[in-house]
């Protein structure tokens, strides 16, 4: 990972992961889950938005990476990505919030059996490796949630809220590196 797509990669893992799981089982189009915001839904039933980034506090890394004997390549920046989930049901409204409160069980199921993302093929995993996408749920207040969700003319909607991390971005900045490749010692008599 580490390219300047890692961002939209984390997200269309995770849509992969919940369309893999959910169809045919939950729901009976994998085209109904996707990126969108909570204003702009479309045809999707499960809605996955991205709505904060934020640089990682737990992993900073200041030093440059040795790219062969002559290169140094700057750090990476690592972010964490905050995602709200929300399921709207097109179904007959006395059946609406049961299928919708069904949908999210099964969402908290698959993230819970699947909670990182191998930092490379970002495939999920159910064991986690240093610098693994771990993706693990918030725990957040009403107040937040219904600030998150910030829809005009419209109430706050149940929703989930996860955060994966941490996220590499590469640096595309190097700077030639000369090598100590001789090194003359002497002694001398000191008296």
């Amino acid at each position: 990972m580490g390219r300047s797509t890692s961002i939209a990669d984390v997200g269309m893992s995770i849509v992969k992961l919940l369309r893999r799981e959910l169809v045919p089982d939950t729901l009976q189009n994998p085209d109904a889950v996707g990126l969108c915001s909570p204003t702009d839904r479309g045809d999707y039933m499960v809605g996955i938005h991205l709505y904060d980034i934020r640089e990682s506090e737990e992993l900073r890394v200041n030093t440059m990476i040795a790219r062969g004997t002559e290169e140094l390549q700057y750090p990476p920046s690592y972010v964490n990505l905050y995602y709200m989930i929300t399921v709207t049901s097109t179904g007959d409204i006395k059946f609406r919030s049961g299928e919708e409160h069904k949908i999210l069980g099964r969402i908290i199921q698959i993230l819970a059996d699947h909670p990182c993302l191998d930092r490379e093929t970002l495939e999920p995993k159910t064991v986690r490796k240093q610098l693994d996408v771990e993706i693990s749920m918030q725990n957040l207040t009403l107040e937040d949630k219904m600030r998150i969700y910030s829809v005009p003319n419209a109430g706050y909607k149940l929703s989930l809220f996860y955060r994966a991390a941490p996220v590499e971005i590469e640096s595309t900045r190097s700077r030639r590196a000369a090598r100590v490749m001789d090194v003359d010692f002497g002694l001398e008599e000191k008296q």
